[in-house]
Formats: C-alpha cells, sequence, structure tokens
C-alpha cells in the first residue's frame, strides 16, 4: 500500500486529512483494531470508545498502542462531538444516541470496507446474501487459489479486510454483512452477488424493507451483477444497463442444474461442467452456492473448468452442513451457522428424505412461522431448545412431533431415542446462540461433543 496515495484516497472520498482530522474508532473488536493498524500505519491520530467495561481486546491492544486514548463502559457525548470522522465497527448500531448525534453534528461516518475500498487497486469481489456467504466466498477463495491467483479472502468471514492488504494480492474476495454495507459508500466490485435474501437482523434492521436496502448497496458501481433467478427479491435488484450472469436450481441460467441420462450436472449455459454429487458437500442448495461461485469466477476472467476442479476439491466450512458422525446408521450434520430462518429452510431443503431438525435458540425477531411449511414437508420430528424455543413449538402447531429440552446434550440424546437407521439428524437451529453460547462455532462443538458421546 502507497501511503501517500492511500492518503490522496481517503481525503478525497471522506475529508480525512491526517494533520485535521479527529478519529474516533468505534468498536474495539477484530475490525477495530484492524483499523487502528491501518490508520497507525498512515499517520493518522484516532482515539478508541467502546460501551463495554472490558473489551475482550482491550488488553492485547494496549500492549501493542499504549499511548492511544481508549474510552470504554459507554459513548463518551463529548469525545464525539469533537471527531471530524467515527469509523463504526459492524457490531456497533448506527443508531446509538452519541452516534445520531455526532452525525447531526456533522461527524462523517464510515467503515472499514470504505477504508479497503479506497486503497486496494486490484479487482474486488463482494458477496452478500442472508445465507451461503461463507461457503462462496471460501470457495472462490480455493478457487483463485488452485489456479494460481493469490488472493486475500476475508471480510465478515475470517480476516478483517484491512488486514487481508498486501501489495502481492492480485484480487480480494470479500463476504460482507448488511452491517459492513450499511456503513459503505465507495465500493465498486469488479464483481459482486446477493446470493438470497431472509428474514434476519430485524433486531437491528428496521424492517425488511431496510434490511433489502443495505443489501443492495453491495452492487454500487458499475462491475458484473451475479444474481440469483431462484430469489424474487435479488431478481428484482437486477440493472439492465449493467453486465449480469445469472445462476439458479430451478431453471435455466447462465448457471444453473439440468439432468441427462438421469444424472444431475453443474451447467454453463449448454456446456457439461461437472456431476453435482461430484461437489463434496451435503444439501441441494450447495449447489446453488457452487453456481454462484463458478458465476463469480468466470465474471473475473477465471476460466471455469480450472474453477470446476477446486469445487472438486473443496471440503466445506466447519459447522456448516458439516458431516460430523455417522453412528449406528444415522448421519449426524453440524449447521450450527444456520442463525437464520432462511438458513434452516435451505437447510432442509437440501434433503430428499425427512430428517430429524434440532433447532431453537434466539429467533432476534424473526418470523419463526415460515419455517413450518419445510419442517412440515422435511421433518420426521423436531427437538427444540434456547430462549425461543416455544416461539417454534407455536408455528410448527402439532404438525410434526415436538420435543423441548434444556441443553443440547438433552436434545443430541432426544434425537438419538428418535432416530432410525438411514435417518439423519440435522442440527441447523434457525437461530442465534447468544442466549446459550458464546458464538455459533461454541453451539457447534458442543453438539459434536455430545454426538460422539453416543459412542461411550
Amino acid at each position: 500500500m502507497n501511503n501517500a496515495a492511500a492518503l490522496a484516497a481517503l481525503k478525497k472520498n471522506f475529508a480525512l486529512v491526517p494533520d485535521e482530522a479527529k478519529v474516533v474508532i468505534v468498536g474495539l473488536g477484530g475490525t477495530g483494531i484492524s483499523v487502528a493498524r491501518f490508520l497507525q500505519k498512515l499517520g493518522i491520530v484516532f482515539a478508541i470508545a467502546d460501551s463495554r467495561a472490558k473489551p475482550a481486546l482491550l488488553d492485547e491492544f494496549l500492549q501493542y498502542m499504549p499511548d492511544v486514548p481508549v474510552f470504554t463502559g459507554g459513548f463518551d457525548d463529548a469525545a464525539f462531538q469533537v471527531a471530524t470522522h467515527l469509523v463504526v465497527s459492524p457490531g456497533v448500531s448506527l443508531r446509538e444516541r452519541s452516534i445520531v448525534k455526532a452525525l447531526a453534528n456533522g461527524t462523517k461516518v464510515i467503515g472499514d470496507i470504505d477504508l479497503f475500498a479506497s486503497v486496494v487497486n486490484v479487482p474486488v469481489i463482494a458477496i452478500s446474501g442472508s445465507n451461503g456467504k461463507s461457503t462462496v466466498t471460501t470457495m472462490l477463495g480455493e478457487m483463485l487459489k488452485y489456479a494460481g491467483i493469490k488472493a486475500g479472502v476475508g471480510g465478515n468471514l475470517g480476516t478483517p479486510a484491512l488486514d487481508l492488504i498486501a501489495d502481492e494480492n492480485q484480487m480480494y474476495v470479500l463476504e460482507l454483512s448488511s452491517f459492513q454495507l450499511e456503513r459503505t459508500s465507495v465500493l465498486n466490485a469488479a464483481a459482486a452477488t446477493v446470493l438470497n435474501v431472509s428474514a434476519d437482523h430485524l433486531d437491528r434492521h428496521a424492517d425488511m424493507a431496510e434490511y433489502i436496502s443495505e443489501k443492495h448497496k453491495v452492487f454500487n458501481g458499475n462491475g458484473v451483477m451475479v444474481i440469483n433467478c431462484d430469489d424474487a427479491v435479488v431478481s428484482n435488484m437486477q440493472d439492465a444497463s449493467r453486465q449480469t450472469l445469472g445462476f439458479s436450481i430451478k431453471t435455466q441460467a447462465d448457471f444453473h442444474l439440468a439432468f441427462s441420462e438421469g444424472v444431475e450436472y453443474l451447467m454453463h449455459q449448454d456446456t457439461v461442467l461437472m456431476p453435482l454429487s461430484a461437489l463434496p458437500l451435503e444439501g441441494r442448495h450447495n449447489g446453488a452456492n457452487a453456481l454462484a461461485a463458478l458465476a463469480l469466477a468466470t465474471a473475473v476472467g477465471l476460466d471455469v473448468q480450472t474453477a470446476c476442479k477446486a469445487l472438486q476439491k473443496f471440503k466445506g466450512l466447519a459447522h456448516r452442513m458439516q458431516r460430523v458422525a455417522q453412528i449406528r446408521g444415522v448421519s449426524w450434520v453440524n449447521d450450527s451457522k444456520a442463525t437464520n430462518v432462511g438458513a434452516c429452510i435451505a437447510a432442509l431443503q437440501g434433503y430428499k428424505r425427512k430428517v430429524i431438525l434440532i433447532a431453537g435458540g434466539d429467533a432476534k425477531g424473526a418470523d419463526m412461522n415460515e419455517l413450518a411449511p419445510v419442517i412440515k414437508d422435511k421433518t420426521k420430528a423436531v427437538v427444540l431448545m434456547g430462549k425461543d424455543a416455544a416461539l417454534i413449538e407455536q408455528a410448527v402447531n402439532g404438525c410434526v412431533p415436538v420435543v423441548v429440552v434444556k441443553n443440547m446434550l438433552q436434545a443430541v440424546q432426544a434425537a438419538a431415542k428418535l432416530a432410525e437407521s438411514g435417518d439423519s439428524v440435522l442440527l441447523s437451529p434457525a437461530c442465534a446462540s447468544l442466549d446459550q453460547y458464546k458464538n455459533y462455532q461454541e453451539r457447534g462443538e458442543k453438539f459434536t461433543s455430545a454426538v460422539m458421546a453416543l459412542l461411550s
């Protein structure tokens, strides 16, 4: 990164000038620390504010940057009012009173993705959507690696965007959440997609219309739009003036599925690419993820056959349709990352046989009634746990047997009693995990441990 060019871009885009700016980074998590490192390299002075009394990364940060002012235990109106720029982490709502007041006072609010987009000068692939973002992002990263292209892969997944910046990178692949897009204005991705849209994060967004509007920002600029033809909301985002590639598992598109002599294939228009069965992932919905990744790869010039070879080696992500064990003929699948209704529905629809579903947690204000039709169609029984188990039980309304338990160990034990040889037990909670666990990873690990305990 050329510092002079980076500073010129920040001045042009945000009137951010080292000698004049008073920057406050809001939120001392992984993103906040990445912003701090970025600003320090450019010689821009800043302070940090965090509403928590003792952020988990505070001690580590102070060892690295002991002279940076850090305000914890709440947001200080006085500090925000003198700030010229707030760099707000995705985990912090822009509706925080101090941020709203600062905005009204003329303070500029930006996010880490805009800082990133201002200074990189190689193609960026941007991936958003309610479900499948991490899978498609990782697929693309593997495709580029297999093709010998040096790429930085991260964003909402893994490494924060600003920590990916390196002179040797020929491309970047970013997973972007609605919260990151909410505070993004200068991103112009070479190729971008919204994989799908379903109710999520309605505890932070005012309504679905606002959530959809934030997702749509991934298409800002003039790059190739990759559109899910099976999702009406995403299809409505198309711009006739832009180059577009479509993907579908239901109908013909640029990238689609088709049968030939009883075998289902991934297709590029009329060209057969590979059998769907050669994709080493559970669930037909992962066919859609693979098609989206192929479309994005093609949009930035990657050879489609090379991309397919990478797909056949792809092992998937932990906690995302991950088969953890086969015990006495029963397949146990960890989809703990299904933290919203849409992800659970996609997982269930990927099965041909009915499954036993383990679900529940914090619904985050989502409408659980959307689950009822697919639960009726795709499950033999449902085991529920967590804060909003009763909401799901009410939505199911007796269409399949329901067992309510207190914790993951009980959930696995209950599912084991219900399961017969040939069945699949799927943990796909349709809810966030924070009512009982640190994160979805811990929830998935508890599931795996409980499953393995069945062997003893």
